[in-house]
Order: structure tokens, then C-alpha cells, then sequence
């Protein structure tokens, strides 16, 4: 993972889901658990490496479903992010700097993704904090895809 450009950008999506932090946390530090539920609506994904600790790195790809078709990013059906796990405290926050392989300026820059667990009597606030988003994800789509996971999470767990 280069250092590049970065945008400043900070786009950030809370949902409360009635399940516990650990659980959440369990279902995002288990990449089988997390394939599930992290890719948005419209896509399906692999986890290439997935090493949840301090300094770990990863690689997720992300496609497309049903052949629609992007310019930008990875390939013209798939995002490719890989980076590092910044930091981890079990069941309170995971903080992930990764980029997108691509040769298209408007994907550049290492974007730090914040994922908080707090809890609450009726579950869990989990917030997500992207900053340094790159300037070729719109605003509109990125916080869709946010909270498309986080739809899926809340679905994850209550089905498990």
C-alpha cells in the first residue's frame, strides 16, 4: 500500500442494532463471518488476507453482481482495498487504513475507516468513520454502501 493524496473528506454512518459489541466485533474479526455482511447490496466478496491484529494486513475484493459494470476502481466489475489494521480493542473499535488498487486519480489516497461499538440498554451504536474518502466514490453512494453493511450486519447477527 502506496501513501497518496489525501482528500480530507470525512463520511460517517450510525445504526443501532440490538445484538451486544462482542457479537458485532465477533462478526467483524472473523473474515467468514464478515464476507457476509460487509459487501453492500449489489455485490458479493472474497477475503484474500485477513490478518485482524495491530499491523495485520488485508485484502478484500468486492464484485459486482448481475455483470453491472464501473470505471475506476479494481476492474470493470470488482474493488480491490487492501491496508492495515491500525488499530484493534476488542469490542469497542477497529480502525483500518487501506486503498483501492487502481490507476484512476479519483480512487488515490489511503482512506482510515473507524468502526465504534457502544454499547447501550437496547443494543449496540455502531458507528462507521471514513476519512480521507477518495474524491471518485460520491458522498450519495458511499454512505449508501455504509449503510447497506450495516443493514446486513443487523441481519447477520439476528439470523445466526
Amino acid at each position: 500500500m502506496q501513501e497518496r493524496s489525501s482528500t480530507g473528506r470525512i463520511d460517517t454512518v450510525s445504526k443501532l442494532i440490538a445484538a451486544s459489541p462482542h457479537t458485532l466485533y465477533q462478526a467483524f474479526i472473523d473474515p467468514d463471518s464478515l464476507i457476509k455482511w460487509l459487501p453492500p447490496e449489489g455485490m458479493r466478496g472474497e477475503v484474500a488476507l485477513f490478518e485482524p491484529h495491530a499491523g495485520g494486513k488485508y485484502r478484500l475484493i468486492l464484485y459486482y453482481e448481475k455483470g453491472e459494470q464501473t470505471t475506476g476502481k479494481s476492474t470493470i466489475d470488482s474493488d480491490v482495498s487492501e491496508g492495515t489494521f491500525v488499530e484493534i480493542v476488542p469490542d469497542t473499535k477497529i480502525v483500518m487504513a487501506g486503498a483501492f488498487d487502481s490507476e484512476d486519480s479519483g480512487f488515490e489516497g489511503v482512506m482510515t475507516m473507524t468502526w465504534y461499538f457502544e454499547e447501550n440498554l437496547e443494543g449496540t451504536k455502531i458507528t462507521v468513520i471514513a476519512e480521507n474518502v477518495p474524491t471518485g466514490i460520491s458522498k450519495e453512494d458511499h454512505i449508501d454502501g455504509l449503510s447497506s453493511s450495516l443493514e446486513n450486519l443487523e441481519y447477520f447477527v439476528e439470523t445466526r
